[in-house]
């Protein structure tokens, strides 16, 4: 999977105004929900910054994945789902406000704690020639693409917050929508790479799906949260941003092969995600 326009250019362009539409969204309220509901967005952090990189490199270990598939499938680990989870839990009639919140807190985390899980994942997998990485720069990359779009549109919220709250629906629909659009045009571009592994990557991207939304909603029953918030932690625990994922291998890390994880993940996500919400509906229906 080597750079392009499509990957150097557009996929920056739409995630900076996919953030910069998240933070419109944003309110003083979804941080300080952190401190008025502190349990289940702890819970939904424990599960996201530090469960799901262990389960991602047990998924590694266990299909005997290649160097570069086995770091992408990482690096994938450490981006939360950002805007397209809220989507899914608006969908699943989960609590967006916790998933909001959620989206809000790990949205600034991560600029900090992914460029570490990185360099881990290469040092435990890669071989000593191609041990390079940036920390700094990797975080910088990850400030100007998702936390300064953010900060611009939580400040555009605070002083024109009619204007905000109006376009609000277009990104949200935005995001969605260019996000599939820009995996699916990744995918066609690169389907040569992505065919080599694809049987393989299938699986163990299945499998971090399937495991990572139901490593959610058990640690949410394991704390006793309600049957709404279970959804919503399975969500958020179990959907990656694959578009993120593929940004950081192409353009900061340049390693595109790193971004092949991604590129499948982009396709097996949604069926994880569609069976929770299905589940979810049910359950609604019965109580």
């Amino acid at each position: 999977m080597e750079a392009s326009f499509l990957t150097q250019i557009m996929l920056p362009a739409v995630l900076g105004l996919i953030m910069f539409g998240m933070g419109l969204s944003l309110t003083k309220e979804d941080f300080l929900r952190l401190w008025r509901i502190p349990k289940p967005v702890f819970v939904g952090l424990f599960g996201q910054l530090l469960l799901l990189p262990f389960i991602a490199y047990a998924i590694a270990v266990a299909f005997d994945l290649s160097a570069p598939l086995a770091i992408g499938l990482i690096i994938l680990a450490a981006c939360p789902g950002g805007t397209m989870s809220n989507v899914i839990s608006h969908l699943g009639k989960a609590n967006l406000a916790l998933s909001v919140t959620l989206t809000a807190i790990t949205t600034v985390v991560c600029v900090f704690s992914t460029p570490f899980i990185i360099r881990l994942a290469i040092a435990e997998f890669a071989e000593a020639s191609d041990q390079s990485f940036s920390l700094w720069s990797t975080t910088i990359g990850l400030v100007f693409v998702t936390l300064v779009p953010v900060l611009v549109g939580i400040t555009v919220r605070h002083q024109y917050a009619e204007f905000a709250i109006r376009s609000e629906v277009f990104f949200r629909r935005f995001s969605g929508m260019f996000m599939l659009f820009m995996i699916a045009a990744i995918l066609i571009q690169k389907r040569g790479t992505l065919m080599d592994s694809f049987t393989q990557m299938f699986g163990a991207t299945l499998a971090l799906n399937l495991v990572a939304i139901a490593v959610g909603v058990l640690l949410a029953r394991l704390f006793r949260l309600s049957v709404r918030d279970s959804v919503t932690l399975g969500i958020e625990v179990g959907i990656q941003n694959a578009s993120m994922a593929m940004l950081i291998a192409i353009t900061f890390l340049q390693t595109p092969a790193y971004a092949t994880s991604a590129g499948v993940y982009g396709l097996t996500m949604y069926i994880g995600a569609g069976l929770l919400v299905y589940v979810a509906k049910l359950v609604a229906k019965k109580s």
